[in-house]
């Protein structure tokens, strides 16, 4: 398919998942408590009688459990040259089917094991539940020497968000700011494909994808592929390299009736809407539902026949729109074009459903892409994300909440921020105003564009003219105005064009109600 025809028992208290309103209601709090205490530790004494010995340290894994993350340290290590090795069985130890699961002798402190993905030295697959065992090798304790050990273990459950536990996905960096990422790609673990070293057309290596999205400068990525979870492995060795740039594990759910990306879940789910397996679409939501993923209808307006199969969106019944939270109003270069995904989106808007615009390249071809400023490029459009810090766990929060504008052509250097006041209120872009009728409410816009161009204003769908000079004189520029409240529901956003008039920057609303 053509670049252009394509896009945890969860403990108490570990996350209260932010929900989508009913039309026209104010946004929940995307609550998240991170899960930072590990489940079992299991603490012991190593000495000189110890040395070119194994230890087995046994523990139970409960029935229903996914994953084992385990985090281990000891003592001694710098100053008297203790060296512990670790490895992992499964129920049947060496032997059988649920046996040895890896070995990483004294490289790694932190490893994770589940059905999709395990940490480079150990072997996902299924987590039996039953008698585990931490191996222990020590290669080297001095005779006079003891050490102290101590390892932490946390068992997932198949609802944990892709984040959990907090210890194996720390941010990569801790500063809010506008962190940059492409949402939409694929690579070998679907139909992506690229030129092999003797030309031929291959699977295309998903660390191709990674590196291109690095020379394109981003902050992060959703590798999306088609269905299936396979790459989250792949994934999981990239990431301590790849240490500046976030890898977010996702999948586009492809169907007859329309495409979706579910973001931050690993889980299995039956994506066969057919009346039968799946019944439908909002069977599939209920479905997705409590793995606490964000989904994004991607490409909704794209042709459903054979030239892009399943392409439209086309749902029927129609969907529970509450259940949906992003928009891919953007995808490729069709920002322009009659195929876009804005109109989709505005009359969304206009239904009350707070849904937040984002954008993916959609690519295909890492390889090629890197030389090719055409459709499905890595980076173009680009998803700008005002986050708390580059983590998972922030960049979808501040998707969900709306803290986004879209580049369309992926530049680094360009910004577009909204931000409204009134009384003691403010807001930014997806954020919500009390307005009542009669009261004025102060918008700024600060803009990073090529001068030449217009910001352009536009409430409840309708380009407006709010009696400030939009044109952009040069390169940065703050723009204010007043608009006043009639006491009824709106959105407010705004984009940036360039000076012929092309789509350059696309914001999400601020909401203004009465009450």
């Amino acid at each position: 398919m053509s670049p252009r025809h394509r896009l945890i028992r969860l403990l108490a208290g570990l996350l209260l998942a932010g929900l989508m309103p009913l039309p026209g209601a104010a946004r929940a709090a995307d609550m998240q408590v991170s899960r930072e205490q590990p489940d079992l530790v299991l603490r012991g004494t190593l000495n000189g009688a110890d040395n070119h010995t194994y230890r087995m340290l046994p523990f139970v894994v409960p029935a229903g459990t996914s994953r084992i993350t385990v985090q281990f340290d000891y003592n001694g290590h710098e100053d008297q040259h203790t060296t512990i090795d670790l490895g992992l069985l499964g129920p049947d130890g060496f032997h059988g089917r649920d046996g040895f699961r890896g070995w990483s002798g004294g490289t790694k402190r932190l490893f994770t094991v589940a059905a999709t993905d395990a940490t480079p030295s150990y072997l996902p697959g299924p987590i039996t539940p039953g008698r585990w065992t931490l191996l222990l090798g020590i290669p080297n304790i001095r005779k006079d020497s003891q050490a102290h050990y101590t390892a932490k273990l946390w068992f997932g459950r198949p609802n944990d968000p892709a984040w959990e536990p907090a210890v194996l996905n720390p941010p990569l960096r801790r500063e809010a700011g506008w962190y940059r990422g492409d949402l939409h790609m694929h690579t070998a673990h679907s139909d992506g494909s690229c030129d092999s070293q003797s030309g031929r057309e291959v699977p295309c290596p998903l660390f191709l994808t990674v590196e291109a999205a690095v020379k394109r400068g981003l902050d992060f990525i959703a590798i999306t592929d088609h269905n299936t979870m396979s790459q989250a492995n792949a994934m999981r060795e990239l990431q301590p390299y790849f240490d500046r740039l976030l890898l977010i594990p996702a999948r586009e759910i492809t169907t007859f009736q329309g495409h979706a990306n579910l973001f931050g879940a690993t889980a299995p789910v039956d994506f066969r809407i057919d009346g039968h397996q799946v019944k439908d679409w909002n069977a599939l939501l209920r479905q997705i539902a409590p793995l606490h993923g964000l989904l994004a209808i991607n490409h909704p307006i794209r042709p459903n026949d054979e030239t892009c199969m399943g392409c439209g969106w086309s749902a029927r019944p129609p969907i529970d729109m509450n259940r949906v939270q992003a928009i891919e109003a953007v995808n490729g270069i069709d920002a322009m074009l009659p195929d876009s995904g804005i109109p989709f989106w505005q009359s969304l808007l206009d239904q009350g459903y707070r849904l937040t615009a984002i954008g993916g390249s959609d690519n295909h071809n890492a390889s090629r892409a890197l030389a090719l400023p055409d459709a499905g490029v890595v980076g173009t459009p680009t998803t700008v994300v005002h986050a708390s810090e580059l983590s998972m766990r922030a960049i979808l929060a501040a998707i969900r909440a709306g803290h986004v504008f879209i580049d369309v052509q992926g530049n680094r250097d360009r910004l577009l921020e909204l931000t409204a006041r009134t009384g003691n209120q403010t807001a930014e872009m997806g954020d919500a105003l009390a307005v009542p009728a009669g009261r004025t409410v102060r918008f700024t816009v600060n803009v990073t564009a090529p001068a030449g161009g217009e910001i352009e204003i536009i409430e409840d769908g309708k380009v407006i003219h709010p009696g400030a000079d939009l044109a952009i004189h040069r390169a940065r520029q703050s723009v204010s105005f007043d608009w006043t409240s009639d006491g009824k529901r709106h959105w407010v956003r705004a984009n940036v064009r360039g000076a012929g008039r092309q789509l350059l920057l696309v914001g999400n609303p601020i909401y203004i109600h009465a009450d």
